[in-house]
């Protein structure tokens, strides 16, 4: 508005002024009171007009001259002094005191009238969770903190509560602590309060007797709703009535009564049991049939929220569905399928719905190339990366996955408009290193957000998300393709002989049969070759290794045969750098572009190095690029810059680049299809050791061959230089299962820090939810655990009176009998004395079902080691050889009464197969016996027409020689000791068998087994045991003691406490503060921090020792340091060793030498040469790592320097802060800061 120079009042003016009336733009003229003074406008408002227009002078005076935060006031510097005095300022020390005002507690609600909408009344209306803000509450409810927290959140702020993660239960609540006691309300209550003469009279006067329950139920009838309640209270009733009747049959004893009860309660359970059922098998993952097509699409989605010029296929109409409805997905889908599609359509959906979407992914460079798409496709895109923040206010965020979790963790206000959160590349977390943050995020992520996840195909989807369905409490909906919408074709490539060098063999076809008619062709063709080449040079051991000079004579061969055949682009995946490098140096005499591409080329490569310094733009590297790049070759991998990198992509994607030679991590998700795809070899280093290709990783980078629209079929080509690869191999890469998704979950200290610092949630819960731990279906045994609840306490009670006292002593005994027999024997079974022994002939003691204590003569061991098995004849009472009236062996009567089994009538005999378990001993005798002969004639003499033959010689033998040994040693036959006979030194098998030989004895002392009611009460007890037994083992399945990694969370809480970072209860203290900021190697940062060794450093030199925490290959040249450098080096080394000391100490399995080994400090010189500002061409000779790498962990140690910043901030050291800031200034400047070409 412009301001109006209204002249003095002069003589003539009227004594008048303006009042402004309420706020719609009414005036009334007023008379001035006394004239001669002016009235300036007034107003009935109650804070004046609104403001015409500021004057500048006011503004500069108030915002630099006034304002404390501005100008340091307790500088002492005399020309400030002046300074002072001039502008008049007043010292307001009141202004220091600030204190936010309290919430208001309630609000007013207007009453209108209903007809008419007229204003009646105002109400006062009380306001509930006004307290609640993001330091203590973790609701949504809560008020949103400040402006500059509300994108990352802040360390202080609680997360919001993460769905599937229930509030506190009623058992929880119903627990009392150590300090809670039980008040008894009727007894021993104080009835005289201290200083009072009479108190409280708590006798019953005339208390009216209650009726004991009343029926709400009858209250009800009246609502239809409740009927099927009501029937069930009915049915209950008259049970109730039946028993209550005066019809009981009269007895003598209260227990027929209880088990008539007992029985009744039985059927009434098994009645109610059937209903469970259903929701018993309730399954969160729901696999989407995708094989018929989907035709009502249209119908259902008349006008969807973004259209595509072409048409979907089936399994993106079906998760577009899904995502309609609000469903979350898992979409694993092949290569080149189009997964994209799902993740554009919940991008435009959330637009549609004005919410916000969140779409991570592993890679930066993947982040970087999504924002470009994303950004021509929707325009309302932002990126957040660890150096990189643009439009962070847009509808859709793409970020990588560390910072969604920091955002998670913090309590982020983007989490509240949050309707969808894409997960691309989620076969990611399989890794070792990064996995464990994928599930971090999904546990984390809250209720109402869904989650679309997008995979290569995996084997366990299902699986995977039956275990998020379950954390998140809500169906997953698994959509998975059946094929490449472009099959694949496999080749073999023998060689440069003339005669093969235009030969591709082939070795599985597009629809997937494998041919070992190319296989052989390839072998033939590869030998003829070698044994020519052997004739004349004498003979040459086939190596694994080629020369230089071959590989290039190779790799010319085929780049000329498929570009001929016009099989370009191609990508050459060879698995080292510097094999990349020189094969793409070897072609120089290769040329692939024709004159117009060369000059788009150039154009295009000059255009985008144009933002880089002119040194820079002569690094050796680029130079070398430039000239492969001119003839249509190029090198992609780590090493390589990654403004360049970005170039190659940009021109490859073009159909520029001809040839990329590249290694595995450009098939990681960077979406850009080849035609064909060439293997320089199928083994490669995993950083360990050298192996072959895991199916997983084969299809991955396989599947870039093939563009979709463009070729028919993709052409994957495997060179055979040294030799052709194992068939079997081939075949288990080619066709075997793609890599399970693995759970990595591990404890970190930030995430055990971060969980702490909330009250609400805990590290056990963390655990419990990680899909390492998705084998426990927790709901499922507590089920089991009421249902064994129930079960016990209808069992009979125990007779544990008389003789009997001592029954449980003694099956508790028993069962220690079993299991220690049983771990002695399997010993025995697996060592080769035991076997020997038991070979054909011996005579063993055995005892099942049917036999108690009777010999019998093995006549065959099985070969089946796990479930070994021996056939034997054993004697028994003439018309007990089927076992019909045998004793019930659950009292175990054998181990306490070792007398042998002697017929009392005729001896008869049976062949049986007996288990391990049912041999008690090994006696040191042995029989001859024709094992065959007998098997046969018994085996002939089950058959019915000779069931009434006499026995055959050789068994009628055995039988009389092992009865003769019955009657001759009644009291037992003396067993081969498995300690002294079977030569058995193991420490487990002495002790057990010590063990056994006293627990045999103490059971011959036991009164209970003399008991004429033994065996029932026995079985009893046994019953009731195996029931207790089940439940003890789900108690403690489902409490956290299971967890696997709860072990190693005390030893890191311990180590935690130890270094003051919590104290002894566990609440975060002002060192768990900092290290909660810091992300990566938080402990030691920390304790650097807290021992000051980074203050007296300068900023370059503090900015080159932090290299350590970013930078993990090795090197070859030893650095040239200042003598603070490698006094500093010497500080960093000694508080890693003393942390890494300190974890051993708490047991924490990482080697000190391991911990201290992880911080590397190769890069130190050049990160501090290049924070003094040497030119990035002088700091690339200082050592042997390449361009890329520099470059990438310069750009880490940024991020790493504003932790520590923060961190700073927060311990109150401002000088650190701001030399971290000039060493973040140091460090950022000219090739290794250009912003990406994907954001510009």
């Amino acid at each position: 508005m412009e301001r109006t120079n209204v002249p003095p009042a002069g003589p003539l003016d009227l004594p008048l002024s303006l009042l402004e009336m309420g706020c719609s733009g009414r005036f009334e003229l007023i008379t001035h009171p006394t004239p001669g003074q002016p009235l300036p406008p007034l107003t009935t408002l109650p804070h004046g007009l609104p403001p015409t227009c500021l004057s500048l002078e006011k503004e500069v005076e108030k915002q630099f001259l006034r304002d404390p935060g501005w100008l340091p006031i307790h500088d002492t510097d005399f020309c400030f002094q002046k300074f002072l005095k001039v502008t008049k300022r007043e010292v307001n020390v009141d202004s220091l005191l600030t204190c936010s005002p309290a919430p208001l507690h309630s609000g007013l609600s207007v009453v209108r009238d209903p007809t008419t909408g007229l204003l009646l009344d105002f109400n006062e209306v009380l306001l509930e969770n006004t307290g609640l803000s993001a330091k203590n509450s973790l609701s949504f409810q809560r008020q949103p903190g400040p402006l500059s927290e509300s994108l990352r959140g802040s360390t202080t702020s609680y997360p919001f509560l993460p769905g599937g993660m229930e509030e506190l239960t009623l058992d929880q609540i119903k627990k009392k602590s150590d300090l809670e006691e039980d008040v008894d309300f009727e007894n021993e209550l104080l009835r005289v309060a201290p200083g009072l003469k009479t108190g409280m009279d708590f006798t019953d006067k005339d208390a009216k007797v209650a009726k004991p329950e009343v029926n709400l139920m009858s209250l009800l009838t009246s609502y239809d709703g409740i009927s099927e309640f009501h029937r069930n209270v009915e049915e209950k009733e008259e049970v109730k009535e039946t028993k209550e009747a005066p019809t009981l049959p009269r007895t003598n004893s209260l227990e027929d009564l209880g088990i008539k009860d007992a029985v009744s309660q039985k059927s009434k359970e098994e009645k109610s049991k059937p209903q469970e059922k259903p929701e018993e098998k309730k399954k969160w993952a729901i696999p989407v049939n995708i094989s018929s097509p989907c035709d009502d699409f249209y119908k259902r989605i008349p006008n969807p929220a973004f259209k595509w010029p072409f048409e979907l296929d089936v399994f993106q109409k079906q998760a577009i569905l899904r995502i309609e409805a609000h469903e979350s997905v898992f979409v694993a889908a092949h290569t080149s399928a189009g997964k994209t599609v799902v993740a554009e359509y919940a991008i435009a959906l959330s637009q549609k719905h004005m919410t916000r979407t969140i779409y991570t992914s592993p890679i930066k460079a993947l982040s970087n190339q999504k924002f470009r798409d994303f950004k021509t496709t929707f325009g309302d895109v932002g990126l957040l990366t660890g150096d990189v923040q643009l439009s962070p206010e847009s509808s859709c965020l793409i970020m990588t996955t560390e910072i969604l979790r920091s955002m998670l963790y913090n309590g982020s206000e983007v989490i509240r408009d949050l309707e969808w959160v894409i997960f691309d590349e989620v076969h990611y977390i399989n890794d070792a290193e990064r996995g464990v943050v994928w599930e971090e995020v999904l546990i984390m992520l809250p209720d109402h957000v869904s989650i679309i996840l997008l995979s290569a195909t995996v084997p366990n989807a299902l699986e995977f998300s039956e275990w998020i369905g379950r954390i998140k409490k809500r169906h997953i909906y698994v959509i998975s393709t059946l094929k490449r919408p472009v099959p694949l074709e496999h080749h073999l490539y023998t060689g440069n002989s003339t005669k093969t060098q235009k030969e591709l063999f082939l070795l599985l076809d597009a629809t997937g049969n494998f041919l070992t008619k190319g296989y052989y062709a390839a072998t033939d063709a590869k030998k003829e070759r070698t044994s020519k080449h052997a004739q004349s040079f004498g003979t040459k051991g086939t190596n694994h290794s080629t020369t230089a000079s071959q590989d290039r004579a190779v790799w010319l061969t085929l780049l000329h045969f498929l570009s001929q055949r016009q099989q370009t682009p191609v990508v050459a995946f060879t698995f080292s750098r510097t094999r990349c490098d020189d094969n793409a140096r070897s072609l120089d005499s290769m040329d692939l572009t024709t004159s117009i591409e060369k000059a788009e080329i150039h154009s295009f490569f000059q255009k985008s190095l144009s933002r880089l310094r002119g040194g820079d733009r002569q690094l050796p590297q680029i130079l070398v690029m430039r000239d492969l790049l001119k003839r249509g070759v190029a090198v992609h991998h780590s090493g390589i810059l990654p403004i360049l990198k970005e170039v190659i992509e940009m021109l490859f994607s073009r159909g520029l680049v001809k040839v990329l030679f590249a290694t595995e991590t450009f098939a990681m998700g960077v979406n850009m299809p080849a035609r064909t795809v060439v293997f320089d070899s199928i083994r490669k280093h995993d950083g360990t050791g050298f192996r072959n290709l895991l199916p997983g990783e084969y299809i991955q980078m396989a599947g870039r061959a093939g563009r979709r629209g463009l070729d028919a079929t993709g052409t994957v080509i495997l060179l055979c230089k040294s030799g052709v690869h194992e068939m079997s191999d081939l075949h288990a890469m080619m066709l075997g299962k793609p890599t399970m998704l693995q759970s990595q979950f591990r404890l970190t200290y930030t995430m055990i820090l971060n969980l702490l610092r909330v009250e609400a949630l805990r590290v056990t819960d963390m655990m419990r939810r990680s899909f390492s731990e998705n084998h426990r279906d927790t709901q499922a045994s507590e089920r089991r655990v009421t249902e064994l609840k129930q079960t016990l306490s209808s069992l009979p009670p125990l007779d544990t009176e008389g003789q009997l006292t001592d029954l449980l002593p003694y099956y508790h005994t028993v069962t220690e009998i079993r299991a220690t027999t049983e771990t002695v024997q399997k010993a025995v079974l697996e060592s080769v004395n035991g076997l020997k022994a038991l070979s054909v002939g011996r005579v063993v003691v055995a005892n099942n079902r049917q036999h108690l204590n009777a010999l019998g003569v093995i006549l065959q061991v099985s070969s089946d080691s796990v479930n070994r098995t021996f056939t034997a004849l054993i004697i028994c009472e003439k018309g007990n050889e089927e076992g019909g009236g045998g004793n019930n062996s659950d009292a175990f009567p054998h181990l306490f009464n070792t007398a042998l089994f002697i017929p009392e009538g005729p001896c008869s005999h049976t062949v049986q197969k007996l288990k391990l378990q049912d041999i008690s001993a090994i006696t040191v005798k042995t029989l001859k016996v024709i094992p065959d002969r007998i098997i046969d004639n018994y085996n002939k003499r089950q058959q019915p027409r000779f069931r009434s033959d006499p026995p055959g010689q050789a068994i009628s033998t055995a039988t009389q020689e092992l009865l003769r040994l019955a009657e001759a040693n009644p009291g037992g036959v003396a067993s081969l000791d498995p300690v002294n006979d079977l030569q058995l030194k193991s420490v487990e098998v002495v002790e057990g068998n010590m063990r056994l030989r006293l627990l045999r004895d103490a059971l011959r002392e036991f009164n209970c087994i003399h008991s004429p009611t033994f065996a029932e009460q026995f079985a009893r007890v046994k019953e009731r045991m195996s029931v207790q037994e089940e439940l003890d083992k789900l108690l403690f399945l489902i409490s956290d003691q299971s967890l696997t990694l709860l072990p190693e969370y005390h030893q890191r809480i311990k180590v935690l406490q130890s270094l003051q970072y919590i104290d002894s209860s566990g609440a975060v203290q002002l060192k768990g503060r900092v290290a909660c900021q810091i992300s990566s190697h938080e402990l030691l940062l920390t304790e650097l921090l807290f021992e000051n060794s980074l203050s007296p450093l300068a900023p370059e030199e503090s900015a080159a020792l932090l290299s350590c925490l970013v930078f993990t290959q090795n090197t070859q040249v030893e650095p040239h340091l200042t003598n603070t450098l490698k006094e500093g080096i010497e500080r960093v080394l000694a508080v890693a060793k003393r942390i890494g000391d300190l974890q051993v100490d708490c047991e924490i399995p990482q080697t000190a030498e391991e911990f201290v080994g992880q911080f590397k400090f190769g890069l130190t010189e050049v990160v501090y040469c290049w924070a003094r500002g040497m030119p990035f061409a002088e700091i690339a000779q200082l050592t042997d790592v390449q361009e890329g790498t520099v470059v990438r962990c310069i750009q880490r140690l940024d991020e790493v320097l504003k932790e520590v910043r923060q961190a700073a901030r927060i311990v109150g050291d401002s000088v650190l802060g701001s030399k971290m800031e000039r060493a973040s200034l140091a460090i950022r400047r000219d090739i290794v800061f250009t912003a990406s070409l994907y954001t510009h």
